[in-house]
């Protein structure tokens, strides 16, 4: 299981691979006991740091369950099962890929083979021999292909070019054999932005999943990172395109918080003092997303995403009570931006958990009130 720790943390970070590292240095000041800024996270019953689980922003069991089995057995048909049930257009499969493609590339990492030993991840290859039809097989080889090129090769390079256009030829198998199934072209903007596409390419690869799944929010968020570093980080380009997401957003969708990421994507451009958190720019998007979270569905795979990342936004904004409601729906599993971005991801969420709780009792709150 040590694998999947690394695993998952790595997963969320190649999800929309956001160039930002903050430094978390002196935002927590020492205080006496029985000050309220000593309060204690574990009177809401909240995890212990060293038990956060930094694998995935929340939980998904049948997906652990099976990484265990596959990696332990090193038999792909627990992986094949899994995928053949999770339905092709929404954001879990999507997710599923990811992360059978991150454990078969660690494990590749982790032992690389030799004249005695068998290469890591051999699953996925016998996987691709014997099911060279399966769907599901094709897209998890073709994103292992993508995280191949970004985790060993150097953009620019002979190597990184190489391996991104044979993972492009991989999206174009896998997009054949399930053709209604948005994760190859999903996958493919993580090619696009290795090898350039121009504004034209990207968009006729954006259209094509747009007819799949136009609400997927886990396709927006690789696009807006497309957009981002194609041109330079624009921020206009990237304000632009999360706001048409929101705008065109369906009722329940998680994509009205598209805003919110689009901030953070760009938190290294702005002036961070204090007063920028309350900013009508970053309090409309933590509105958006805040509304997105109330009218989705409980059991959306990106709901974490969001609660995550409105904690991050709500704690700098000194919106303490706000930030309690989302620390009691993902606490435990640390696997989201901000905190991945972090050497330490439980340690991150730790300090904006008990920034968020000390500011919550200063305030007159408590964990009976928390409970009403």
């Amino acid at each position: 299981m040590e694998i999947l720790w690394v695993l998952m943390a790595l997963i969320m970070i190649s999800f929309v691979l956001l160039p930002f590292l903050r430094r978390r240095r002196g935002m927590i000041e020492q205080v006496p006991a029985g000050h309220p800024d000593a309060a204690d996270p574990a009177d809401y019953g909240f995890v212990r740091t060293e038990e956060l689980d930094i694998r995935m922003p929340g939980p998904d069991q049948d997906l652990l369950d099976v990484l265990d089995v596959v990696q332990h057995t090193q038999d792909y048909r627990a992986a094949q099962q899994l995928l053949a049930g999770t339905e092709i257009e929404g954001e879990l499969r999507w997710q599923r890929v990811q992360a059978f493609a991150g454990a078969a590339a660690l494990e590749l990492q982790q032992r690389p083979g030799g004249v005695s030993e068998a290469p890591g991840g051999q699953w996925l290859r016998v996987w691709r021999t014997e099911a060279p039809k399966d769907a599901g097989g094709a897209a998890v080889h073709a994103e292992f292909l993508v995280q191949q090129a970004w985790r060993t090769s150097t953009p620019g390079t002979d190597d990184f070019r190489i391996i991104m256009e044979e993972a492009k030829d991989a999206c174009g198998q896998a997009a054949l054999l399930s053709p209604g199934d948005p994760v190859p072209y999903i996958v493919e903007l993580s090619v696009a932005r290795g090898l350039h596409y121009s504004q034209a390419e990207f968009e006729q690869l954006w259209l094509k999943i747009l007819d799949r799944a136009p609400a997927h929010m886990g396709a927006h968020l690789a696009a807006l990172h497309y957009w981002c570093e194609k041109w330079h980080g624009s921020r206009e380009l990237a304000t632009s395109f999360t706001e048409a997401a929101a705008a065109r957003a369906p009722r329940g969708s998680l994509l009205a918080a598209m805003p919110l990421f689009g901030v953070f994507e760009h938190l290294p451009e702005v002036n961070l003092v204090s007063s920028f958190y309350q900013s009508e720019v970053v309090t409309k998007a933590i509105h958006g997303a805040l509304f997105s979270v109330q009218a989705a569905r409980p059991d959306d795979p990106m709901l974490a995403h969001v609660r995550h990342l409105l904690i991050f936004f709500l704690v700098r904004s000194e919106r303490w009570a706000e930030a309690m409601n989302q620390l009691i729906h993902v606490d435990g599993h640390v696997g989201a931006l901000p905190w991945t971005l972090s050497p330490d991801p439980a340690g991150e969420f730790a300090v904006y958990r008990a920034l968020a709780v000390a500011g919550y009792e200063a305030n007159g709150g408590s964990p009976a009130t928390l409970a009403q």
